[in-house]
Order: C-alpha cells, then structure tokens, then sequence
C-alpha cells in the first residue's frame, strides 16, 4: 500500500497494491495492522456505511460534533467521485481550508478523514458506490454541516447546479459556524 499525505495535517490518501490477471483483481480493502503501521494512526472502527448516487449529486459538507465525532475512512467500489475535505479545527493553520481527491474505483484509492474536517463529495458517474469506514456511530442530534458553495471555502466542485438535498442546501456558511473542534 502507498501512502500520500495532504496539505491539510493528518488528511491521508491510500492506494492499495491490487494483484490483477485475466480473472479480475484482489486486493486487501482494509487492514487495521497495515494502516496503523503506514500512517501512525490507531483507530476503532464502528461502523460502515454505504451510498448510492447517480451523476451530479453532491453530498455534504457534513461532520459529526463531539462527543461524536468520527474519523472516517472513504473510497468508491464502483464510479467516481470528487472527494472534497475540509479543516474545521479552529486553532488549526488550515483552518477553512480544503483538499480535492479524486477516488476512483479503478484506481481502488482510499482517503483518510480525521475528526475535525468537513467532508463531502460529488458523484461524476452514474450508480456511483460510496462507501465510509467510521470510528462513531451515527448519532442524528450530533449532525453538523457546512454549506457546499460557501464563497468562504473557495471549491470549485467543477458543477454549477449539482443535485443537493434540501438539508444540505440549508447549512451554515464557515463565517456563521463556531466550531468545537
């Protein structure tokens, strides 16, 4: 497995080493040992969740509040999406700042996003599969959220119109928001 580190600290991507032949591929998805050895992070994983989007559809910019709060582990088993990470530690040098990765599941990427970062993506191809490992479980009153064309946060999601929820379309901007974390 390679690692990549991101400009936001503590934000890892991870491609795994994929054995292919005229049969199809294999590859370890995840391995609590191996990840902890590569990036130096200890994690409990809880829970897993997964998505269905068609093309266009954008979800986020979502967080759990703490206690609650959940690191997670993402990837795309099937499509493509436009991962977008955003640093919401108030005392942090990044703070309101984003990264961009493209998960592919092709390239069988995989992206860390640690407690304290805003997370969402934007679906690029139809019955787009996302998938979320996480360290908490969901707890609806703990919901947090930024909204996704905050002027603030400066992402060109490459989209003028994306399909958003009406829960998403509704969320604070970054200069209306005081984070805990």
């Amino acid at each position: 497995m390679n690692i990549k580190q991101h400009a936001l600290a503590g934000v890892v991507e991870m491609i795994p080493r994929v054995f292919t032949d005229a049969r199809g591929a294999f590859f370890e998805s995840f391995n609590a040992q191996r990840f902890a050895e590569l990036t130096g992070i200890e994690e409990n994983w809880v829970q897993d969740n997964h998505s269905i989007s068609t093309k266009g559809v954008l979800r986020g910019l979502h967080f759990q509040l703490p206690p609650h709060a959940q690191a997670k582990l993402v990837r795309v088993a099937f499509g493509r999406s436009l991962d977008v990470v955003v640093d919401i530690r108030r005392d942090s040098p990044t703070y309101g700042q984003h990264v961009k990765v493209m998960l592919d599941a092709e390239n069988y990427n995989m992206l860390y996003v640690p407690r304290g970062f805003a997370h969402g993506f934007l679906a690029l191809e139809d019955n787009n599969v996302f998938l979320y490992k996480c360290t908490d479980y969901y707890h609806p009153e703990s919901e947090g959220g930024l909204c996704w064309n905050d002027p603030a946060l400066n992402i060109d999601w490459g989209v003028e119109n994306p399909n958003v929820s009406p829960k998403d379309a509704v969320l604070p901007r970054l200069a209306d928001f005081n984070s805990p974390f």
